[in-house]
């Protein structure tokens, strides 16, 4: 008998990385579920934003094998818990759900949340971009199979969508206003007939699909990008819009950006050794530029690149592969102006005389207050001019 082998992957799927947590709480909670959901919706929730430090005990006999008896969730999206109730309410009435917001603000990991706790697979996307055809929306074909025997059910191909329709599961649409109108039409389509035709298989069964219980969608879109592909009225009408925004509370948003830059150093078998109060000048900066306001309510000029949670973690991260793969070398915080600057200068050069300007201002103000780590950095403003 051959063992089988798992590589070792970078990332994995929610329902993978957090599989304890979904077989515990499908034992949990017995009540009502809607058709076709491995969870009941208040399950979902507790699934997303976690049971606040709480350990949750299973009641006696409903213990599966490998289960542990009492498990504390862990919170995966910082924000709203009335906005996660929101989604899991849309998706319960099979409604497909739209998450919109600026880049960088989980939308894309929230779906994945969702995806995972209700129908168990996070992984039947499609990716929106200007290259996405109707085909990978609806079916293709194996040309081979084709050419032997003509159109056949063995022949054709099923799009992520339409395996999600045959099973009822949620399938996601990346980036939907990045598809091209005619493939958005598609989408009106699927979420009102709720069937795909299949002309070339006309006369027998396969010849229309029609979706199972628990079958929707779930799309995200770009507010910076809403222009790409607009979409249409109809295809609006179809979904419930949700806002996902950035994270309201400074603690919180350090928390997560320390959670997850040390998540990525821990794949890279390096300890994270970057100081607190390192992180919280990072995630501050990144704030105050976000927002074109200081917490002590100073002005900014805001840069064109959007100064989200997601890059912040990138800069978290590298600070620490430097802290990890050049000890000794340099001060972390040192390093922190550069990649400041690479992030501000994302979008368009000329937004680095806007980061000068925000180092001369809340940066020399906090500095002249007294406040150390402030002054330091202040001290590297002509790492910006380099």
């Amino acid at each position: 008998m051959t063992a089988t082998v798992t590589s070792p992957r970078q990332v994995d799927p929610a329902e993978h990385a957090h599989a304890t947590e979904l077989a515990f709480l499908a034992a949990f909670d017995g009540g009502a579920r809607p058709p076709g959901w491995r969870l009941i919706p208040r399950a979902v929730v507790t699934f997303i934003v976690g049971s606040d430090g709480e350990q949750l005990a299973l009641p006696k006999g409903a213990r599966p094998d490998g289960v542990p008896a009492k498990l504390e969730i862990s919170r995966k999206f910082v924000g709203d818990r009335a906005l996660v109730e929101r989604c899991v309410v849309t998706l319960a009435g099979e409604r497909g759900l739209l998450l919109v917001g600026e880049p960088g603000t989980a939308k894309s990991m929230l779906s994945e949340l969702l995806a995972a706790a209700v129908c168990g697979t996070s992984e039947l996307v499609v990716q929106g971009t200007a290259g996405t055809t109707e085909d990978q929306l609806r079916y293709g074909w194996n040309y081979a199979l084709l050419l032997a025997g003509g159109p056949t059910p063995e022949a054709l191909v099923p799009s992520p969508v339409l395996t999600a329709m045959r099973a009822g599961r949620v399938a996601r649409i990346e980036e939907i206003t990045r598809c091209l109108p005619e493939v958005q039409d598609a989408m009106v389509s699927i979420l009102s007939d709720r069937r795909i035709a299949v002309p070339e298989l006309a006369g027998t069964e396969a010849a229309t699909v029609h979706a199972a219980p628990g079958f929707t969608l779930i799309a995200t879109a770009n507010l910076r990008d809403r222009g790409v592909s607009e979409m249409s009225a109809a295809l609006k009408r179809r979904f419930n819009f949700e806002t996902v925004g950035p994270i309201p509370d400074l603690a919180a948003e350090t928390a997560l950006v320390a959670r997850q830059a040390r998540a990525a150093l821990t794949r890279a078998q390096t300890p994270f050794e970057v100081d607190e109060a390192v992180l919280e000048a990072l995630v501050t900066a990144f704030r105050d530029l976000r927002a074109g306001r200081s917490v002590e309510g100073w002005e900014i000029e805001r840069p064109s690149t959007v100064m989200s949670t997601a890059e912040a973690v990138a800069v978290a991260t590298s600070l620490g592969l430097a802290a990890a793969y050049f000890p000794g070398d340099r001060d972390v915080l040192s390093l922190l102006p550069a990649h400041l600057r690479g992030v501000v200068c994302k979008d368009d050069p000329s937004d680095g005389a806007k980061l000068l300007g925000y180092w001369d201002g809340p940066v020399r103000r906090r500095a002249e207050e007294g406040a150390r780590l402030w002054r330091h950095l202040w001290e590297l403003r002509d790492v910006l001019n380099a």
